[in-house]
């Protein structure tokens, strides 16, 4: 159980990867140091995100109720990815990877936390995380208010369950998230919310990534040394 990329796993899949972190606004709620305004959308439902294969980016990974902001960098290489967010200075350190078809998290510090396994899913990649941004529902196209400001579309995607019919049924959302992909390349990611009991390890299950820096261009990823080799 961890958090980053996990995260972003258990938003699409109804497998639920390890735990992941970011802010405290609520589900579906925007930072107050990135809100969005709507804009009157123009044009048929754009294509859905889809992470690149090679990509590089740099922001931060913000975790708000225990009022955390810790560096953060997402890269990609060859449809390998890796999310790494603070670092042996700071109060919270974990990196997230799909590698050779596998789901690693591994979070080294983390408030509260005594145990630091590599938590390992086989089965994992690229492709299977895009198959499961398909079914990302659209909300509408807005404004990301930062500096700069960005035009962007907003996605939700989410896991519930028990899966029923609609009616009054007792319902769990496990995983649920806001994704927030540049406006002319679906392929850019510049904010991720997410919330839900892939969250474990922060008190309100709610944490963000907001990436100053997204180009695309090959990164690096690297499987940590505590962490099983791909088998």
């Amino acid at each position: 159980m961890s958090a980053a990329l996990a995260a972003v796993a258990a938003l699409v899949l109804a497998a639920p990867p390890p735990v992941a972190a970011a802010p405290r606004t609520g589900a579906g709620t925007v930072p107050p140091f990135a809100t969005t305004a709507t804009r009157q959308q123009a044009s048929p439902t754009p294509p859905p995100p889809r992470l690149p294969r090679d990509f590089r980016g740099k922001g931060k990974w913000i975790v708000r109720d225990l009022d955390i902001e810790v560096p953060f960098t997402w890269e990609g290489r060859d449809g390998d990815s890796q999310m790494t967010a603070g670092g042996p200075q700071y109060p919270i350190w974990f990196t997230n990877l799909i590698y050779h078809d596998t789901l690693y998290t591994l979070t080294y510090k983390w408030p509260g936390l005594t145990e630091h396994p590599c938590s390992r899913i086989p089965g994992f990649n690229l492709e299977a995380l895009n198959q499961g941004f398909e079914n990302a529902r659209f909300v509408g196209p807005e404004t990301l208010r930062r500096t700069p400001q960005r035009r962007v579309n907003h996605w939700r995607v989410g896991v519930v369950l028990p899966q029923l019919p609609p009616g009054n049924h007792p319902r769990l959302p496990l995983a649920l998230g806001d994704i927030y992909v540049d406006e002319r390349d679906p392929g850019t990611f510049w904010q991720v919310l997410q919330f839900g009991v892939q969250n474990l390890y922060d008190p309100e299950l709610d944490e963000w990534l907001v990436m100053d820096t997204f180009e695309h261009r090959p990164g690096t990823v690297t499987l940590p040394r505590r962490c099983e080799p791909p088998r």
